[in-house]
């Protein structure tokens, strides 16, 4: 099934305005423009000329509105190939110059990425928005997901961010991350995450 609804735009800074097509509802599902803007209203002048990675990219439209409002670079990971070939799309129309993609699964593709931010020798910022467990073999993927970010090194990250289903609760502390706030929009939430 294709989205009656192809692209989303990115919604502020150099690219403003740019669509960007979007995969299958199938496999992935967009963040919703109220979480976006919701989140980047929070983070607008931190990202400035830092670094992004997207896990579970999708169409990339996190990444983008990410390097468009002045990251200086992005990353994401996306397992579907169909949605990586739209996500490719993306990137090389609006920032083939300041984007990386990954085919693969994130969870074994996420240590590799975080490498490639070390050797840079930067801080990320990091968005985390898994397939929501109520999918058909998607049962575990919030566990997974928190192994993944306790095992994220600290001095690595700015902030893990995280889209989940509202219903979902995550723990106050994951490894050495503290929840500093959760952020509901319905169905969804948004549980933003920081070292100590």
């Amino acid at each position: 099934m294709k989205n009656k609804n192809l692209f989303v735009k990115i919604e502020g800074g150099k690219y403003k305005g740019k669509k960007l097509a979007l995969p299958s509802l199938n496999t992935t599902r967009s963040t919703k423009s109220i979480v976006k803007n919701s989140f980047f209203d929070t983070v607008q002048f931190e990202i400035l000329d830092k670094i992004f990675f997207e896990v579970f990219a999708g169409s990339g439209s996190m990444g983008l509105e990410a390097v468009s409002r002045g990251a200086k670079f992005s990353y994401f990971i996306e397992k579907d190939k169909e949605a990586f070939k739209t996500l490719s799309k993306n990137l090389s129309q609006i920032a083939p110059n300041s984007t990386k993609a990954y085919l693969g699964d994130s969870f074994k593709l996420y240590e590799e990425v975080i490498k490639e931010i070390e050797k840079r020798g930067e801080k990320a910022y990091i968005y985390i928005d898994p397939p929501f467990e109520i999918r058909e073999g998607m049962e575990d993927i919030y566990d997974k997901t928190v192994e993944l970010i306790a095992k994220t090194p600290v001095d690595l990250v700015e902030l893990i961010v995280l889209e989940h289903r509202s219903k979902v609760d995550f723990p106050q502390k994951i490894g050495e991350f503290t929840k500093t706030k959760t952020r509901k929009f319905g169905k969804t939430s948004l549980s933003y995450f920081k070292a100590g």
